[in-house]
């Protein structure tokens, strides 16, 4: 353990480590996909074609995904040359970003039956609760109505399980444990990859996708990767925070928002950026932000602020839900697409509801590029859950802090 620890260097992610999957119908992604290969180093032989259609689609049904998708890289990846070798995945432009539910689970009418009725019975004891206290019958009790909000929480849950509510999620997400046999598909499962050293867990693969509102916009991940990592990260670091006072919660407004200004004195420390902070409620405005290199903040839902200029090789995320569910439409305003069109080269949202805890805390994510990570390896080092909604989408080795050579 400590040998892997003192040799943390020694394990960053190697282009002959990607597996690159394009669709071959679409001639973009296939020119892409070999675009990268040369300007990365990729091996030939790390690259996988898949049939998925002509037609450029943003969702891929459950059958087709474990049909299609799923299983083609799991056989390539069982292959003797490939097997326990390849850590990284990037789906590239051309391929779906949503995976739809499964189907409700078999066998479970009884048992769904009997949970409607103890959720009826739940609901109506928490009603006459709450009637009780608006009506002053009786001395409210507070902890039989929080007991009794828990109960039919957990309920609802469970028939939502079986009947396979919140069992879709982003395509990547999904693809990380690929690797994995059979598990649980109800909203999310635990990123064994978060902050363990590196080769702890084989089976949890990171993946990456270079896509965006067109091709073009695509393809240019690469080069302003690229171009960044040569002249090295440079401009304004922009943190927009509410206010919110720290709760010290993990999964509360209070607890990201103080993730937030500490980012921002980490970047004082530990780059040469500049920082620009907005504080208050509000967000930065129109044109505030020329030269910026690194954005984080939130809470505007689907509606980006044209407020940045963003330098080659910017990284940066709006912490807000939906944000990439249109992620090929050249016109929304959703921020993942309105960023990549407006020139961000890294950035990662959710392709639906993911809730605030699902979220890399920002301190936490841009301290592991502070560090010399790649983004992908950032990312995975600090995101909470797998089979769930987030995407990542920029170039995995891109590295916008590289440590000096020794």
């Amino acid at each position: 353990m400590i040998l892997l620890l003192c040799c943390k260097a020694g394990f960053a992610l190697e282009p002959e480590e990607i597996l690159l999957i394009a669709n071959k119908d679409i001639e973009s992604s296939m020119n892409i996909a070999a675009y990268y290969r040369s300007k990365r180093n990729v091996p030939k032989e790390n690259v996988l074609a898949l049939a998925l259609g002509t037609t450029l689609s943003d969702s891929i049904s459950r059958d087709d995904y474990d049909r299609r998708l799923a299983g083609p890289i799991r056989k390539k990846l069982s292959r003797p040359e490939f097997s326990g070798r390849i850590r990284c995945l990037l789906t590239v432009y051309g391929l779906p970003y949503r995976v739809g539910p499964r189907d409700p689970l078999t066998g479970q009418e009884q048992r769904l039956q009997k949970l409607r009725r103890q959720l009826q019975q739940q609901q109506n004891d928490l009603e006459q609760i709450q009637q009780n206290k608006t009506l002053d019958i009786r001395k409210p009790n507070e902890e039989q109505e929080r007991q009794v909000k828990l109960v039919v929480s957990r309920l609802q849950a469970d028939i939502d399980r079986i009947n396979g509510k919140e069992t879709d999620a982003c395509v990547d997400s999904e693809l990380s444990m690929v690797l994995f046999g059979p598990y649980e598909l109800y909203r999310w499962r635990p990123n064994r990859l978060k902050k363990t050293v590196r080769y702890l867990d084989i089976k949890t693969l990171m993946v990456c996708r270079l896509d965006g509102p067109n091709a073009q916009i695509a393809r240019s991940l690469i080069d302003k990767s690229i171009a960044a990592e040569q002249t090295g990260l440079q401009g304004v670091a922009c943190i927009d925070s509410r206010g919110i006072a720290d709760d010290n919660e993990p999964r509360s407004f209070g607890n990201f928002d103080q993730s937030l200004r500490d980012l921002a004195v980490l970047v004082k420390f530990r780059t040469q950026l500049a920082v620009k902070e907005e504080r208050t409620a509000e967000l930065f405005g129109p044109d505030s932000c020329p030269r910026a290199a690194i954005y984080c903040g939130w809470y505007s839902l689907k509606s980006y602020i044209d407020a940045f200029d963003f330098v080659d090789g910017a990284v940066g995320y709006h912490i807000a839900s939906l944000e990439a569910v249109d992620l090929r439409d050249p016109n929304s305003r959703q921020w993942c697409p309105a960023m990549l069109a407006g020139g961000i080269t890294a950035t990662l949202g959710a392709v639906a509801e993911p809730y605030l805890h699902s979220f890399p805390k920002p301190k936490d994510f841009f301290l592991e590029l502070f560090e010399g990570e790649c983004l992908v390896e950032a990312y995975y080092r600090t995101k909470p859950f797998n089979s769930w909604q987030l995407v990542l989408i920029g170039d995995p080795l891109y590295t916008p802090f590289k440590k000096p050579s020794p």
